[in-house]
């Protein structure tokens, strides 16, 4: 039972879409922070002395902390409140942006951008727990669809409002940029948001939060040192078989607990279970090709950062549409065929980016793939949300939150290592007989004009990705002795990356029409709620 009251009387009622307001801009802090950073990469190198390694590191720490905390700090909100959860996240966010914002050495970044994760991972349960919590069952799909479009938005504003302030600012700009927004969130937050929590939450099960954040942990982190290395490497399987040990401990432990944080008995519902699993193989497939478009469009087309934001954001722009149409096109065709339609439309639109996307593609060509993957992804998302929302008992709602935020993270994450994999293996085939021949061009140049550490560096610049190989090219392009080597450099990179991305984009419109199959298969029509599933095994019983 919730302890706020949804008559019409109660102030809280009378409140909710302003409340609401001030809940979408909390979001719009971590969902912003998701993107505003990749295009502050390039600046954060140059001004840190950072390697690619701590670039890759900057981002993945945030991500690692983030998604191995999110059921507990899920869990923690029920029981102690979703307000103070959201209210003290984003104070955190704020302390953890001016650490970043002020660090002068990758490891202080990289420690800022830690506790940064933590911050999310409070800030993003609390979100959606409260929208459960405060609307009635009637409005609640349609506050959640809005949620989801005020999510996409930030997603796409991130790379424009991180561009526009790269080339204007410095970059510790794309951190101090939360502080005002967080300001306005907390204050309107106080005032307008409703405190709510389960009245009857249990004790806090530490063996429960112990288990699910390490094996939280080494999960994410095997799949980002794969897609980083190898799939084989010894650190990568010896992550996941410690993920395996405490997840497996982990279930067993909250199948035995009198005080579960996660009841297994959720797993019981279809709409649950069903909708989780269609969140990971879309999030696979969407943060895939969010990763690669960035880059094709800056480092294959040639466009800045300020305009590969604007670039992108038609994208986002068609996610927010369709995920704030998508509660009335449910309504219509149920929550089964609305997410088999939005997966379905965007496995379609990576067919048709797979097939179109090249070298030298009109912008005209490479707009209709971003907003048919916006629409497919806006259409599903959404629905999908509101079937794990609806799907669990509402002092529950936290729980349920972050369950939804975790397999999204989880499936991004894997998505982004397994399709950047495929990318990078075609990748480094491609380029084998140019590496040849740019050691041989290196070979003739003079002593003095290139050390036997600058021909290494030269050469492991091209195999890390295209971005290394354009930087490189554009090092060399001044000496008349390697001119058109960098050309070839450019040209060849440029087409190796074109045609990973694409095998990738391929992949991942097969997992896209997979999660249709398992939709249709697993998602009932409409939203079964936490009664019914109890319903119906009492009558099994």
């Amino acid at each position: 039972m919730n302890d706020i009251s949804l008559s019409p009387q109660s102030l809280a009622y009378k409140k909710r879409w302003l409340g609401f307001l001030f809940i979408c801009i909390s979001l719009l802090v971590v969902s912003l922070d998701n993107t505003i950073l990749n295009v502050a990469l390039p600046s954060i190198a140059g001004a840190l002395q950072a390697s690619m390694s701590d670039l890759q590191w900057v981002v993945d720490s945030y991500i690692l902390v983030f998604a191995a905390l999110l059921l507990t700090m899920g869990t923690l909100g029920d029981r102690y409140g979703r307000k103070r959860a959201l209210q003290l996240g984003l104070v955190l966010f704020a302390i953890g942006s001016l650490a970043a914002a002020l660090s002068t050495t990758t490891t202080t970044l990289l420690l800022s951008r830690a506790f940064l994760g933590f911050a999310g991972a409070t800030i993003l349960p609390a979100t959606l727990s409260l929208i459960s919590s405060t609307f009635p069952a009637k409005e609640r799909p349609q506050a959640i669809a809005l949620w989801a479009a005020v999510f996409g938005l930030g997603v796409g504003l991130g790379p424009v409002i991180g561009g526009w302030l790269i080339e204007n600012y410095e970059w510790s700009a794309v951190f101090y940029v939360n502080l005002p927004i967080i300001v306005v969130a907390l204050i309107g937050g106080y005032f307008l948001i409703a405190e709510s929590k389960d009245p009857d939450a249990p004790k806090v099960d530490i063996p429960g939060v112990f288990l699910s954040a390490i094996g939280l942990f080494t999960l994410v982190y095997a799949i980002v040192e794969a897609g980083m290395s190898s799939w084989t490497d010894t650190k990568v399987l010896l992550s996941f078989a410690a993920a395996v040990v405490f997840l497996a401990a982990f279930a067993w432990w909250e199948n035995r607990s009198t005080h579960a944080m996660l009841p297994l008995d959720l797993f019981r519902n279809p709409s649950f279970t069903g909708a989780n699993l269609a969140l990971i193989l879309i999030s696979f497939s969407l943060m895939g090709a969010i990763f690669f478009l960035s880059q094709y469009l800056q480092s294959v087309l040639g466009y800045a950062p300020l305009d590969t934001g604007l670039r992108i954001l038609p994208m986002a722009l068609a996610m927010m549409t369709a995920a704030g149409m998508s509660a009335r096109v449910s309504q219509r065709l149920g929550t089964k065929y609305t997410v088999a339609l939005g997966a379905a439309l965007a496995g379609m639109a990576l067919l048709v980016a797979a097939s179109t996307y090249q070298v030298d593609s009109p912008y005209s060509v490479v707009v209709v793939g971003e907003l048919l993957i916006g629409l497919g992804i806006g259409t599903a998302l959404s629905p999908a949300t509101n079937s794990v929302m609806g799907s669990v008992p509402l002092e529950k709602a936290g729980v349920g939150s972050a369950m939804n935020d975790t397999t999204r993270q989880l499936g991004g994450a894997l998505g982004i290592a397994v399709l950047g994999t495929v990318l990078n293996g075609i990748y480094l085939d491609r380029i084998a007989p140019l590496l040849v021949d740019v050691q041989k061009m290196l070979e003739t140049l003079p002593a003095a004009l290139i050390s036997d550490a600058q021909r290494e560096q030269a050469l492991m610049a091209i195999q890390r990705g295209i971005q290394g190989a354009m930087m490189m090219a554009d090092r060399v392009s001044a000496n008349p002795l390697a001119a058109s080597l960098a050309e070839e450099v450019r040209t060849t990179a440029r087409a190796a990356f074109v045609e990973g991305m694409t095998h990738a984009m391929l992949i991942g419109a097969i997992v896209m029409f997979c999660a249709v199959v398992l939709v249709l298969v697993l998602l009932p029509h409409h939203v079964q709620s936490p009664k019914s599933v109890a319903s119906e095994a009492d009558a099994g019983d």
